[in-house]
């Protein structure tokens, strides 16, 4: 990027840790390390020593097998197919331009695999509107080559977004040396460039979709540029063939030299058509935009391959943007737009900031003033993704459930009950989550709706409907396209905490009449009791496909306040198989790494308990991974052995027996 518009990763030392861990084999070790996520340098280290929590690794002697800590960070959830439902509003449009987003989720060195111990995270929700995720970082004095962890990919991938490894050669202002750049496009004895094999290997081995290649240290030369094309067309070519992806950052020219150009021109095009995409520095304008898609277009590329760069890690949704230039209202989308840095609606806030906060600044950001996609506000001088951009669903095969877990949370809820206080956050367990984020009909005042940390059916959240309720709501909830037998129901969980509500499931066998307008909604009743309720709602009788889901609520008095904790179709309930081989990989003293081998079929998630002396179970955590990391543990009550328990749990949240593991002390 820019040097003026970087900010750059410092080292930091490893911070507090969670709950992860990997498969190998041997039980007691001096110490035990957590795991963390993956970061190289081409091949050559800087000159001194790395600072603490830090570890120099070169990618040209990174080995799958050679791996620790690669079972914490391989994802667990392939990417998934996506569609594209009738729009929400009329300026929304499919087809056209796209988005992606540049997001640092923690530091480069001593980013845990597999979640931590606090809420206060960047817990993107807003998948629907994204094509391409980047995992932003990379420093000078810690590494250069970042691969995601596994609980951002995991995240990523059941929402269809795929996600990018990032490469970033920096500016020398920033410590950059050349020498990075020689080392990653170094050629073999037989003319091949060995880091383009093993950035193909390590995203294979990980489960990523490919790479952003940003190369900005400065002083090469043509030979450097002609290397460096070399390079990527290689990278390309084997990518493709392992259905990954790569692109490129607009800052080398083929000349070798950084410059950063804002369009697709002469400097830069040979790069361009060496990657499926390209992200337009920051310095565009609306007429280099306009010849840069005009350009991808004679070169018989899609115009939508440009992500123009917007900056928003300064202001966020108060970033002035000239939106013509890009996503025009009355014409056809010029490129699309790369967000860099919008964990700005996490970042701006107040260290006091609670996860609900962090959710209304984000909701801000990519929908918009209005808070309902369904009605953009037209004066908002922020032109959200959602306005502008459809948004897409993976929701299209039975079984299907959520409970609406965003992936973080002050505690951790089974079947109401809170069996954990400690804070979390783990991207990985987030389900699939509504994409229209909050579409309200009413003919009277629209109450609140949010994501609510404090009670939650299973997993840290639930959905909150707060309001007067003057005339029946209808919540829009999921897209879908999932095919219905005469067998197939719905059930909802849900409570009442203030006034009274009639509930009823909305449930959609054909698209909306056109962009903007409602679902043909047919309503379904449910009877639900006091406190915590899951309701069974048959589907007899409707046609063969369901495209929408929500429910509709209709007061019967006073201001309600009303929480949706769970939805889940399905024509039978199954029960996972158990996971096998559950063992402990390395201890020391209360820090243990345990390991565990796949059950078979579908598994949504693995949970951990440690099962007490007096019989009760204490929920250590849970993952997609089939690793643990614990730490801290103390034998309780004077036992002398510890037992662990791991269940495999499938997509009705329904959970296996136990296969039990036992550490002696």
């Amino acid at each position: 990027m820019n040097p003026g518009r970087r900010t750059v990763l410092i080292a930091a030392a490893a911070a507090a840790v969670a709950r992860s861990l990997p498969a190998a084999a041997a039980p007691r070790a001096a110490a035990v390390t957590p795991p963390y996520a993956s970061y190289w340098y081409p091949d050559s280290f800087p000159a001194g020593s790395p600072g603490p929590g830090i570890t120099w690794r070169s990618l040209r002697s990174w080995t799958a097998a050679g791996d620790p800590d690669l079972a914490f960070n391989a994802a667990s959830v392939p990417l998934a197919a996506r569609f594209t439902p009738t729009p929400a509003n009329t300026t929304a449009r499919s087809g056209q331009a796209r988005v992606q987003a540049l997001v640092s989720f923690g530091p480069t060195s001593g980013n845990p695999s597999q979640g931590s111990a606090t809420a206060d995270y960047y817990a993107l929700t807003h998948w629907s509107y994204l094509d391409e995720l980047v995992f932003w970082g990379g420093s000078a004095g810690e590494g250069l080559i970042l691969a995601p962890n596994a609980p951002i990919v995991d995240a990523a991938h059941r929402h269809g977004v795929p996600v990018l490894g990032n490469i970033f050669l920096p500016p020398t202002a920033y410590g950059g040396q050349l020498q990075w750049t020689r080392d990653l496009v170094q050629k073999d004895a037989d003319g091949h460039y060995p880091l383009a094999d093993r950035l193909v290997a390590v995203a294979a081995a990980y489960g990523f979709d490919g790479w952003f290649v940003n190369a900005e240290t400065g002083g090469g030369n043509a030979a450097l540029g002609t290397a460096m094309l070399g390079f990527m067309t290689e990278l390309k070519s084997l990518a493709a063939a392992r259905g990954q992806r790569v692109t490129w950052y607009d800052a080398m020219t083929v000349n070798g030299t950084v410059s950063w150009q804002g369009a697709l021109n002469s400097q830069n095009q040979a790069f361009f058509q060496s990657a499926d995409d390209m992200f337009v520095d920051f310095r565009w304008s609306g007429p280099t935009l306009a010849s840069s898609g005009a350009k991808a277009v004679q070169l018989g590329r899609s115009r939508y391959e440009l992500w123009a760069g917007v900056d928003v890690e300064s202001n966020g949704s108060n970033t002035s943007v000239n939106w013509d230039a890009i996503m025009p209202g009355g014409s056809a989308h010029v490129t699309s737009v790369g967000f860099y840095r919008p964990e700005w609606t996490r970042n701006h806030l107040p260290a006091s900031r609670t996860p609900g906060d962090f959710h209304a600044a984000d909701d801000r950001f990519w929908t918009g003033r209005s808070l309902d996609p369904s009605r953009p506000d037209g004066s908002d001088p922020w032109r959200a993704p959602a306005v502008s951009v459809a948004d897409r669903s993976t929701v299209s095969a039975v079984p299907f459930a959520s409970v609406f877990n965003t992936g973080h949370g002050l505690r951790w809820y089974e079947d109401g009950e809170p069996v954990s206080d400690t804070a979390w956050n783990h991207l990985g367990l987030q389900d699939r989550l509504p994409s229209r984020r909050w579409s309200v009909r009413t003919d009277g005042t629209r109450p609140a709706v949010t994501f609510d940390f404090s009670a939650a059916w299973r997993g840290g959240s639930s959905v909150l409907v707060d309001g007067a309720l003057e005339r029946p709501v209808v919540l829009d909830l999921y897209a879908t396209r999932l095919p219905i037998t005469d067998r197939t129901v719905v059930e909802l969980t849900y409570r009442t905490d203030a006034g009274s509500v009639d509930v009823e499931l909305a449930v959609a066998t054909a698209e909306p009449g056109g962009a903007g307008a409602a679902p043909p909604y047919t309503y379904l009743p449910t009877d639900g009791g006091d406190g915590w309720s899951t309701v069974t709602v048959p589907l007899t009788g409707l046609s063969c496909t369901v495209h929408a889901l929500g429910v509709r609520l209709t007061a019967g008095g006073g201001p309600v306040r009303w929480r949706l904790g769970g939805i889940a179709v399905r024509d039978t309930v199954t029960t996972p198989a158990l996971p096998t081989g559950a063992r402990i990989t390395a201890a020391a003293g209360g820090d243990l790494r345990l390991a565990w081998d796949a059950a078979p079929g579908d598994v949504r998630q693995y949970t951990l308990h440690r099962l007490l002396p007096d019989g009760t179970r204490r929920f250590l955590g849970a993952t997609g991974q089939r690793a643990f990391w614990l730490t801290g543990l103390q034998p309780e009550q004077g036992e002398e052995t510890a037992r662990f328990e791991v269940r495999a749990v499938g997509e009705l949240y329904t959970s296996s027996d136990p296969v039990t593991v036992t550490h002696t002390w």
